[in-house]
Order: C-alpha cells, then sequence, then structure tokens
C-alpha cells in the first residue's frame, strides 16, 4: 500500500497530469479520499514556488538550446499564452481569474500552468500562491467527486 501512496505523490507533481491523474489512480487504489487528497495537494503544491522563483529563467535559458529548444520555447509560450488570457478575460480579478484557470480541470489548465503564468505577468508572489492553492483545492473537489461516481459506476457494473 505504501507503494500507491508514494506513486500518487509523484503523479500530482508531474507537469500537466498533477491532482488531476494523481486523485483518480489514489482513490481506484483504496486510498482513503481525505488521505488521497491532503496527498495530491501537497504533492501538487510543493513545486509551486520553484516553479515561480525558478522556471521562467530556466525556460528562457535554455529555449535556444538544440535537444530542449522546442519543448522549452513551447512551455514559455503555453505559459504567456496562459497568462494573456487571464490578464484580457480579468481585468481586476486577475487573481480570481487565476483561481479559476487552476480549478477547473481541463487539460493545460492546473497549478504548473498557472504558476508559470503568474511568474511570466510577474503577479505577487503571495496572491498567485493563495489562488493556486485555492484552485487545486476546487480541482480536487470536482476530480474527488467524478472519481468516485466513476469507480461506484464501474463497481456496479462489475
Amino acid at each position: 500500500m505504501l507503494k500507491h501512496y508514494i506513486i500518487t505523490f509523484l503523479i500530482s507533481m508531474v507537469p500537466l497530469v498533477e491532482l488531476r491523474g494523481a486523485l483518480p489512480y489514489a482513490l481506484a487504489m483504496g486510498i482513503p479520499t481525505g488521505q488521497a487528497y491532503a496527498l495530491c495537494i501537497i504533492g501538487n503544491m510543493l513545486p509551486v514556488p520553484i516553479i515561480f522563483f525558478f522556471a521562467r529563467k530556466v525556460l528562457e535559458w535554455g529555449k535556444d538550446k538544440k535537444v530542449i529548444g522546442k519543448f522549452f520555447t513551447w512551455c514559455l509560450e503555453k505559459g504567456h499564452s496562459g497568462g494573456e488570457k487571464l490578464k484580457a478575460k480579468a481585468g481586476k480579478g486577475l487573481y480570481f481569474a487565476l483561481f479559476l484557470f487552476v480549478g477547473i480541470p481541463l487539460p493545460g489548465t492546473g497549478a504548473w500552468t498557472g504558476t508559470l503564468a503568474a511568474s511570466i505577468l510577474d503577479m505577487d508572489f503571495k496572491k498567485s500562491v493563495l489562488a493556486v492553492i485555492a484552485g487545486v483545492l476546487l480541482a480536487g473537489i470536482i476530480m474527488g467527486i467524478g472519481s468516485i461516481l466513476v469507480i461506484n459506476g464501474v463497481n456496479a457494473i462489475r
């Protein structure tokens, strides 16, 4: 069982997969809901300060490198486009928009992309982290409910 806890934690730290993939895995593996939720949130939030302060610098450094350049450029463009969309739609409600961007579990809208966008837009660190945490909590609730419904549906069919 410890293996499933470790795998869940690691999945929740993977870009683009994050809590959205880790929580369904954890629940399917029989980890209790509260423990799975806490584990996924901690794992998803752990990289956030590193992303905020260092990812943009690393991506800008690597965008012109031969092997990693295309991926790094894609990451910068994704963060920039996500940030610009947030700015355009949000106006004064930028941090609320960041919360919704992270909280609604769609592909490419998790804590990694939201934090990168906040970093690229030079948003306030504390306010950004609070918005991202709130978004991860919301995404966890949505994914938890969806996962439980799917798992119960599959078990009912068996």
